[in-house]
């Protein structure tokens, strides 16, 4: 899988994080982030032109991580950051 592949994977996790977080069906939310967490492990080679956005990106999905995904907050940060993905996955 390429750099891109991978981003744009992340980003549709984030969007059904997002989704689950919202209607909180938290069972959900724990198989995606482990499943996010698998294809950040995979993603090692990009563009450095990318690093900005995935420094970002990592402080977020860790906050995300050691959070209950039970505000509005959580959700709209995952949702934020399925656009910035999908949107910047052509960087990697």
């Amino acid at each position: 899988m390429t750099s891109q592949d991978l981003v744009l994977n992340i980003a549709v996790n984030m969007s059904r994080l997002g989704r689950y977080s919202h209607s909180h069906q938290s069972s959900r939310v724990s198989q995606f982030l482990s499943d996010t967490q698998n294809y950040l492990d995979q993603l090692k080679d990009f563009h450095p032109r990318f690093r900005p956005t995935y420094d970002r990106f990592m402080k977020d999905f860790l906050y995300l991580k050691s959070t209950p995904p039970d505000s509005s907050d959580w959700s709209d940060t995952a949702f934020t950051w399925a656009s910035i993905l999908t949107h910047r996955a052509k960087l990697a």
